[in-house]
């Protein structure tokens, strides 16, 4: 189908799609909707930026719409399971947006809040709830929720969910839904833990794979500048304040360390601010304000925040540190050239670091050649007065020499404009207000994990009893690829 009208979407969707100024789909939609919209389970592999949101939010609306059938109390008729409170709150926003014509409830269900509003909004019932999985079972457990009359489920992100530890969860949730139910798992990445999780738990799956798994986007230039830990932050410092770099997010491998950078760069007149597990969730929530509204030009963050962040206009995607696990910095650079646009992903490596760039080199199947950092020619002295507080530099305001360091790999293409995790109306994107995250501990005992810091909980827990034997190897039997 080339445009949305020939999907057969109810009326009001197709109005509100319209309102947000999109007319065709991308080619993750328009395979998944029509399969989804037909009741079908389906596995959409696609990665960051393809408009996998849309793809399944659009059928849970057009259900609704033509059941019209409203949710008993303590119960809601769709549930979407996501990794982290950032994605939690855009997929919300994503369904208001596009219900605006239509009487739909959402509930948002995170941890990092009180419980207290989320039981009395679940108390009535509702449509659609979207939740994170500790807190979802944290609600299940207690009574203010029960899945018995929930007809859809949908995972989003599972190759997170399993980075961050949260099989157990799922897997638990999973066993509490009706077994005659349609389920959609959404991944950009299909590991032996994922594919074992779509046979226990779905039936007779269509699996829809878009464009290369695991490839970054052509649309993003890739740099890679080998510098030691050492000299890490005068050259990021130098970086951020050239003339090229409008707006980044810088990415380190712990919590601890993006305090660290981030303090540095706002000591060097750079507007920045942090973003991670331990931040509260008003914390998170200001410091994504911000970024969206230009107040602040760089935002750190660590991995819990690669899939959370969906803003258009980041120009540059910095890794000051490489990530333990290579499917990681995929997600990470697929922050910037969103939405159609090109992107700047440098990364700076040090020699103890190279073992991890070549992990990521065989992940992606790209050569990422690069340059050894230029001598700063004082740069480290100008850095370590930059460091006196003067005064934050507003974000449009630039310096520097604008010089590129690196070299290029891969092609820029201009190709047609994808929707991000959905098609976003450019005039409302900056407005959005994060909402919450997940009530269950990660991979790194926090309650917000670290995509980076878990790799060693990778497997999951074993489950799914008869279900799983009747539906082994199911996955396999039916694959589109676009």
């Amino acid at each position: 189908m080339d445009q949305f009208q020939g999907l057969g979407l109810a009326e009001p969707i197709l109005k509100a799609i319209k309102a947000e100024g999109y007319t065709n789909p991308t080619p993750i939609q328009a395979k998944v909707i029509p399969v989804m919209m037909a009741g079908h389970d389906v596995v959409g592999i696609a990665q960051t930026g393809t408009g996998k949101t849309a793809s399944f939010v659009l059928p849970l609306l057009h259900q609704i719409a033509e059941t019209a059938q409203r949710p008993a109390a303590k119960s809601c008729g769709a549930l979407i399971l996501a990794p982290t409170r950032e994605l939690v709150s855009q997929i919300a926003e994503n369904i208001r947006n596009y219900s605006r014509f239509m009487r739909v409830s959402v509930v948002v269900v995170v941890g990092g809040v009180k419980p207290g509003a989320q039981v009395r909004a679940l108390a009535s019932g509702a449509d659609i709830v979207v939740a994170t999985p500790g807190r979802l079972l944290d609600h299940l457990t207690n009574g203010a929720l029960r899945l018995d009359r929930t007809q859809a489920v949908v995972l989003d992100e599972a190759d997170q969910m399993l980075d961050l530890g949260f099989m157990p969860a799922i897997r638990k949730i999973m066993g509490k839904l009706p077994k005659k139910r349609q389920t959609a798992l959404m991944s950009a990445t299909m590991p032996s833990q994922i594919r074992s999780l779509a046979n226990d738990f779905l039936n007779d799956p269509q699996q829809i794979a878009v464009a290369a798994v695991s490839r970054p986007v052509e649309r993003i230039e890739q740099r890679v500048v080998h510098v030691e830990a050492g000299g890490k932050r005068d050259h990021l410092l130098r970086l951020l304040s050239a003339g090229e770099v409008e707006r980044s997010i810088v990415f380190t491998r712990t919590k601890r360390g993006a305090d660290r950078v981030n303090q540095f760069l706002q000591k060097g007149g750079l507007s920045a601010a942090a973003i991670h597990g331990n931040k509260s969730q008003g914390q998170r929530e200001r410091a994504l304000a911000a970024f969206r509204d230009g107040q602040v030009a760089v935002l750190v963050a660590t991995d819990i925040a690669a899939r959370g962040i969906d803003i258009d206009d980041v120009s540059h995607v910095v890794n000051y540190e490489l990530p333990n696990v290579p499917e990681a910095y995929v997600h990470r650079i697929g922050r910037t050239a969103r939405a159609g646009r090109t992107g700047i992903a440098i990364s700076l490596c040090a020699s103890e670091e190279r073992g991890l760039l070549r992990d990521i080199e065989k992940l992606t199947g790209i050569r990422l050649a690069g340059e050894d950092a230029p001598e700063l020619d004082g740069a480290s002295d100008q850095a370590e007065k930059a460091v006196k507080p003067h005064g934050h530099r507003r974000p449009n305001q630039k310096s520097g020499s604008g010089k590129r360091s690196g070299t290029r790999s891969g092609p820029r293409s201009a190709g047609r404009p994808d929707a991000g995790n959905t098609p976003k109306p450019k005039a409302r994107s900056r407005r959005r207000n994060p909402n919450q995250s997940d009530g269950a501990k990660a991979a790194d005992g926090t309650r917000d994990g670290n995509a980076a810091q878990a790799q060693s909980k990778r497997g999951g827990a074993a489950g799914g009893g008869a279900r799983s034997r009747s539906r082994s190897s199911s996955v396999k039997k039916k694959f589109v690829a676009v």
